[in-house]
């Protein structure tokens, strides 16, 4: 029982050796991700996103029917189109008019002669100027009646010029363009599917450069520095790690408690302080949910 025990703490000595035992915090690589979604309903025509292809940002990714909203824009352009046929014309009505009052002018000249030869009345020639009187408010207001029906019937464009600008945009939604540069992580829908506004198609995340969030005590803490260039340690082989450069970029500002998954039972009581490490990953090796240790202090340097 006693030798059982001494290879079991031997065993426990090599595996936390000195190397091991110097990590400041430890934790788990993220990423930035986004979520893209259908902004329309329709059926979705085609998807062109496989999981971990790497996209460039603004390249268009899929296409929903637009079918039904080119019809609708048809028949509002056409709408449109039919407007000026609509538009009342008065020049008829007002030649005739016209014409009356010009027999009519010629007629109480004619009157006002007479009236002037003692042979006609003022009377008759004052009608003759009233019937004139009135011919000219027909004129008038038969121009106003329709300069009115003309402008109702142009009113109606603007709202029909807005109600195509609504349809366009709805067909621009239905093109969906990639919003940022990434690797497909997830792949949601596929062609021919009906899509809804809000339904997720695919998932993208920024892998160039991942987060680790770590988490260190106090102490390890007034270490770090916001900016600050730190040691990152990966798994390399059985024993070994490999060492890349990171740079913090968040330190949180309350304690809390030792997530499960990152300490041993009897540490999951400690308080420690979140903390987030940009990582560079060009050639991709880095992966989501990868676990890694944070040296605040170098061990090249300090072992100096």
């Amino acid at each position: 029982m006693k030798s059982s025990l001494f290879f079991f703490a031997a065993a426990l000595l090599l595996a936390c050796g000195p190397d091991q035992a110097r990590s400041d915090a430890y934790g788990n690589f993220e990423a930035t991700t986004v979520m893209v979604s259908s902004e329309v309903a329709g059926r979705l025509l085609y998807l062109d996103a496989a999981e971990g292809e790497r996209l460039p940002a603004g390249r268009l990714i899929a296409q929903i029917d637009t079918t039904s909203l080119h019809l609708q824009l048809r028949q509002v352009e056409a709408t449109i189109g039919a407007l000026p046929q609509k538009l009342r014309t008065a020049i008829a009505d007002i030649q005739v008019l016209e014409s009356q009052k010009a027999n009519l002018t010629r007629e109480r000249d004619r009157v006002n002669r007479l009236v002037a030869q003692k042979a006609a009345t003022p009377k008759q020639l004052d009608d003759m100027n009233g019937e004139l009187a009135v011919i000219e408010q027909r004129i008038a207001a038969i121009r106003s009646q329709t300069e009115t029906a003309n402008r109702a019937i142009l009113a109606e464009k603007a709202p029909l010029l807005a109600q195509a600008d609504i349809i366009r945009e709805q067909i621009r939604r239905c093109r969906v363009h990639n919003p940022i540069a990434g690797t497909v992580l997830t792949r949601l829908a596929e062609p021919s599917e009906m899509v809804s506004p809000g339904m997720p198609l695919y998932r993208i995340g920024r892998l160039d450069t991942l987060t680790l969030r770590v988490y260190a005590g106090s102490v390890q803490l007034q270490q770090a520095r916001i900016g600050q260039i730190v040691e990152v340690r990966i798994d390399q082989g059985e024993k070994g790690f490999e060492t890349l450069p990171g740079r913090l970029s968040w330190i949180s500002g309350e304690a809390e408690f030792t997530p499960k998954v990152i300490q041993t039972k009897e540490e999951r009581t400690n308080l420690v302080y979140a903390l987030k490490v940009a990582v560079a990953n060009p050639d991709g090796r880095l992966e989501i949910g990868m676990p890694a240790e944070v040296n605040f202090t170098p061990v090249s340097a300090s072992a100096d």
